[in-house]
């Protein structure tokens, strides 16, 4: 931990942060969200580039290949939980933060370097699948981290609307990656973009996540954890296996409410590119367009859905998310499939229904855990349950419309994500408005 922090006394809470240090925590966590989210955005949508350059075989072959190594990326994620969710619940949030936001882009930066397959053959998908592994170990921290940190500094009163800024930078981060994509496509043209533009929005990554990593380290830690701190100071932090024993109800409820929250996610944001190019034959420039429009479409209500929860509380918000989408999403994807004007309509219907989860994730999931476990908590169940269907959801979806001919399969594995996440509901405590110094599952 940073000893330059100021510690209360013991016995006392910590003193609230001042507006000036909201903001710069809330931009904090939001950067770093963003970046990493930016690397997604533009692998994402230069899905058809890198395999190009970087795959062996044809098109569809390669396609699938770089799918895959987009998947391997999140196989790793538990791993990094395991390791920074401990060590952040021991000597900090801003530490950990500062060093996985350097790690994230610098391996994304680093896969704009990679030579082509035709000049290094399989050591380029190989050096490809070792970033993305880097990627992955430390976004198994970033992620939860963030979170925590947003989590710890707002109000409770507030933490709906505060934490929904995080996912601000999400949408954000992911826009801006898509849409860099896309221009440099419309302004170089197929042949550039195939040869060389791909690599120019990875390079980008370097100097974004150089800012980001110094405005984490200029933060203090957060109050909570540093009151929590002050309080544990003679006693041993809580290990994982205390964190299995003591705590396996919200592990299981937050793996449960992430197979639902991130099916949907991977599908809708990450996916979606390659289906409707491939799958529903509009334009590559079209089929980039679309999720930028719904994405951009979807900021505007998340910081009205975040108080939204704070008045109402957390559970409803995603009661109606859920039951929305298990009953629209196969309309709305039949809408999507009719042309450009229908799959914007119906991207921007299903980010509308998909918001109240996407909102209040950080003012959700880690109020679910007590402040000694609280990082570590989050950031494994996150990452495992992430890492099983979350990053596999563009190959699962992909592959079962090989498998079936029928295009509205990623609509049907949206539904029976949301049915999980439904009975992980059933066991959610609501938070809204409670203290992060409770425990919710204490009886």
């Amino acid at each position: 931990m940073d000893r330059s922090s100021p510690l209360p006394a013991a016995g006392q809470p910590a003193p609230l942060p001042t507006q000036s240090t909201l903001r710069r925590a809330i931009g904090a966590s939001a950067l770093g969200n963003a970046v990493e989210w930016f690397d997604y955005g533009i692998y994402a949508y230069g899905l058809t580039y890198i395999s190009a350059a970087l795959f062996p075989g044809e098109a569809s072959e390669a396609v699938l290949f770089a799918l895959a190594t987009f998947a391997i990326s999140f196989l790793v994620r538990p791993l990094g939980g395991l390791f920074w969710g401990p060590l952040g619940d021991r000597i900090g949030r801003k530490s950990v933060l500062a060093m996985t936001i350097l790690m994230m882009a610098g391996a994304t930066f680093a896969v704009g370097l990679i030579p082509s397959y035709d000049s290094i053959g399989f050591w380029a998908p190989a050096i490809l699948v070792l970033l993305r592994m880097v990627q992955g170990f430390s976004t198994g921290g970033e992620y939860g981290g963030a979170a925590t940190f947003m989590a710890e500094y707002a109000p409770d009163a507030r933490r709906g609307f505060y934490g929904s800024f995080l996912e601000f930078g999400t949408l954000a981060g992911f826009s801006f990656g898509a849409a860099l994509m896309l221009g440099y496509s419309l302004h170089l043209g197929d042949a550039a973009m195939h040869e060389w533009g791909w690599r120019i929005p990875f390079l980008v990554a370097g100097p974004i996540g150089l800012i980001g990593m110094y405005v984490r380290s200029k933060m203090e830690d957060t109050p909570v954890f540093l009151e929590a701190q002050q309080a544990a100071e003679d006693r041993p932090s809580p290990g994982l296996a205390a964190l299995g024993r003591d705590h396996w109800r919200p592990l299981l409820v937050v793996g449960g409410l992430v197979v639902a929250l991130n099916v949907v996610n991977y599908t809708l944001l990450s996916y979606m590119p390659t289906y409707l190019e491939r799958r529903i034959g509009l334009a590559p420039d079209q089929a980039l367009l679309v999720p930028i429009i719904g994405m951009l479409f979807m900021m505007v209500f998340l910081p009205f859905a975040g108080a939204l929860s704070d008045r109402i509380g957390r559970r409803p918000m995603w009661r109606f998310s859920l039951i929305a989408l298990l009953v629209a999403v196969v309309p709305l994807y039949m809408l999507i499939g009719t042309g450009f004007a229908g799959a914007v309509a119906g991207f921007l219907l299903l980010g509308l229904l998909y918001v109240p989860q996407l909102a209040t994730i950080s003012a959700t999931f880690p109020a679910l855990f007590p402040t000694a476990v609280r990082f570590a908590g989050f950031a494994i169940a996150y990452n495992i349950s992430t890492s099983i269907f979350g990053g596999t959801a563009p190959m699962v979806g992909s592959a079962l419309i090989s498998a079936t001919g029928d295009p509205l399969m990623p609509a049907y594995y949206m539904m029976a994500a949301c049915l999980v996440g439904l009975v992980a509901l059933h066991y959610m405590p609501e938070t809204a408005g409670r203290s992060l110094r409770d425990d919710p599952f204490r009886r």
